[in-house]
């Protein structure tokens, strides 16, 4: 009998010690891929994007997790770099959703990249959200894709009706990437909406170029030559300096406005006082800045020394947005396809959400009613000027 009390004891006894010996088991793991470019002509839009999901991964990790269905989950981000190619960002998205198996992906930014990844995001039936891409086709009849940014049938017309307000200007020129989704899906709607207000042929000059080229005298000599009044460049932060300034080298007198793809830390780097007291239209303006979107910003040049630009912002935003959603199906199953379903109708339902790049609520198919803001470039930096809403 003793034996077998001894034996009894010793036996709760190793279970006790294996029990309280063995470490507790780990949080379940949601995967999300971001898709952007690391390296190519735009690298530093994809250094900026994977600094805030990191922050924002970061941020949700330390807080012990993201709760779905009352049950924690660790954030992992996987960063592919899509080198600022539209194949390359098509081959990372796959990449992500076929040997990753992410539940989600945030990206591509720049509407070259996003445009054909929409595709094919959405014959896979997984959920991506663009923070960046304004160009309508990376959502058009495609369910399983949405945005967080506003459109450039909304941002064409902001622009044009800024211009006409501000200066009272009649006659308008426009210069514009021709192989790039962006700029010229933009360009075509400044124009548009510039002709509606101005009548047809107050657009006296479209000249367009193709991406790497570097010399724009011949097409900013003929703009010179018009009567135009403004140049609208709807380019990025590698071209915008090189146009301004040779604009002014070559003496152009018209006044010289941009889109939201001005709004990055290098355009000021790289522009210096050539910019200065230019104006364009973007997302969000960080000078000023108040609440979240402050605290935000200063996380954010705490990190790394400087300010975060729209495109940063706009991930920020675009993870917050997946995560709410993520939260909204009330639980993961494990079955990634199901999973997969499931965050993609609770996307498609977010209403009111809080950005820190304004308050978005989805239309059907899948963009943000948001509204627009116009940033001066004064004293080096970017400056609130005026906002612009539906």
């Amino acid at each position: 009998m003793f034996k077998k009390a001894l034996f009894l004891i010793t036996a709760l006894v190793l279970v006790s010690v294996a029990l309280t010996g063995c470490p507790q088991r780990a949080p379940a793991t949601i995967k999300i891929g971001l898709d952007v470019p690391m390296t190519g002509d735009i690298a530093y839009v994809g250094t900026q994007s994977q600094r805030a999901a990191e922050m924002k991964a970061k941020e949700v990790n330390d807080a012990g997790g993201l709760e779905v269905g009352g049950k924690k989950y660790t954030l992992e981000i996987i960063v592919e770099d899509n080198e600022s190619k539209a194949e390359s960002a098509t081959a990372a998205a796959t990449k992500l959703i076929t040997q990753d198996r992410v539940l989600a992906i945030v990206g591509p930014q720049a509407s070259k990249q996003a445009v054909p990844t929409g595709e094919v995001c959405n014959e896979n039936r997984t959920p991506m959200i663009s923070p960046w891409s304004t160009n309508p086709n990376t959502t058009l009849n495609r369910p399983w894709v949405f945005r967080a940014c506003f459109l450039d049938p909304f941002q064409g017309p902001v622009v044009a009706n800024f211009v006409t307000e501000e200066f009272g200007f009649t006659k308008a020129a426009v210069l514009y990437d021709v192989a790039s989704d962006y700029p010229k899906g933009l360009a075509e709607n400044f124009r548009d909406a510039w002709e509606q207000l101005h009548g047809a042929g107050s657009v006296v000059a479209f000249e367009s170029f193709t991406t790497g080229d570097t010399d724009f005298s011949a097409q900013l000599t003929k703009i010179k030559g018009t009567d135009a009044e403004v140049l609208f460049t709807p380019q990025y932060y590698n071209e915008v300096p090189l146009i301004v300034k040779q604009a002014q080298e070559l003496g152009l007198p018209q006044v010289i406005v941009g889109s939201d793809s001005w709004g990055d830390p290098k355009t000021l780097e790289l522009c210096g006082d050539a910019c200065e007291g230019l104006f364009f239209s973007t997302h969000y303006a960080a000078e000023g800045a108040t609440g979240a979107t402050k605290e935000f910003i200063d996380a954010y040049e705490a990190k790394y020394g400087e300010t975060p630009g729209d495109v940063a912002a706009l991930t920020w935003d675009a993870f917050g947005i997946l995560l709410q959603a993520i939260q909204n199906t009330g639980g993961l199953t494990g079955d990634l396809e199901k999973d997969r379903e499931a965050v993609k109708n609770e996307l498609g339902k977010i209403k009111d959400y809080e950005g820190i790049t304004g308050k978005m609520t989805f239309t059907p198919e899948g963009d943000p009613i948001k509204c627009a803001v116009i940033v001066k470039i004064q004293g080096g930096k970017f400056t609130f000027y005026k906002q612009a809403c539906p």
